[in-house]
C-alpha cells in the first residue's frame, strides 16, 4: 500500500530547515491535487519541444520542473501532452508559465501546477535545455531535488521529506 504524501505545510512544519518554498504564485489545474517526486529541470520560452519530448519517456515517479521564463503569452503544455505524461508515470509537471485545455487537463490523472491560462500554443523550434538548476518563484531547482505539490502550494528539498 502506498504511503499518503503529507501536506505541504505538515512538511514545512516538520522539516523547517531542510525546505524552499514556493512563492504563492501557482494554480492547481490536474486531476492530482497532490503529487511529489524527484525533479526533472527544463528550461524553454515559448517553445515547449522538451516538454513534449520528456512526456514521452517514462517518468518513473517524476515531477517536470518547467522554467518557461513566466510567459503568459502562449501555453507550454496542453492535454495531449498531460495525457502522453499520465500514460508514462510521471506523476506531476509545475509549469512556470502557462497551460491550456484546463477541463481535459482536470481529468487526468497527472499533477499539474503553473501561472495560468492561455489558448495559443508555443512554437516548436527544438528550443531548450534539460537537467540544469532552474531558478523561479524565489526558489533554484535543481535536478534530483524532491518536489511536493498540493492545493497549499510547492517546495522543494534537496533530500527525501517522508
Amino acid at each position: 500500500m502506498a504511503v499518503e504524501m503529507k501536506s505541504t505545510p505538515d512538511l514545512c512544519d516538520e522539516y523547517p530547515t531542510l525546505v524552499r518554498v514556493v512563492d504563492p504564485a501557482f494554480i492547481n489545474f490536474g486531476g492530482r491535487h497532490k503529487f511529489s517526486g524527484r525533479a526533472v529541470t527544463v528550461k524553454c520560452f515559448e517553445d515547449n519541444s522538451r516538454v513534449k519530448e520528456l512526456v514521452a519517456t517514462p517518468g518513473e515517479g517524476r515531477v517536470m520542473v518547467v522554467d518557461a521564463g513566466g510567459s503568459m503569452r502562449c501555453a507550454c503544455l496542453g492535454d495531449m501532452l498531460a495525457e502522453s505524461a499520465a500514460r508514462n508515470h510521471w506523476n506531476g509537471l509545475i509549469i512556470y508559465g502557462c497551460i491550456r485545455d484546463v477541463d481535459e487537463i482536470a481529468n487526468t490523472d497527472i499533477g499539474v501546477q503553473a501561472l495560468g491560462v492561455h489558448p495559443l500554443k508555443t512554437h516548436k523550434q527544438g528550443v531548450g535545455e534539460v537537467d540544469l538548476a532552474v531558478t523561479f518563484g524565489g526558489v533554484t531547482f535543481s535536478p534530483g531535488d524532491y518536489i511536493y505539490a498540493d492545493n497549499n502550494g510547492i517546495i522543494a528539498s534537496s533530500q527525501p521529506l517522508n
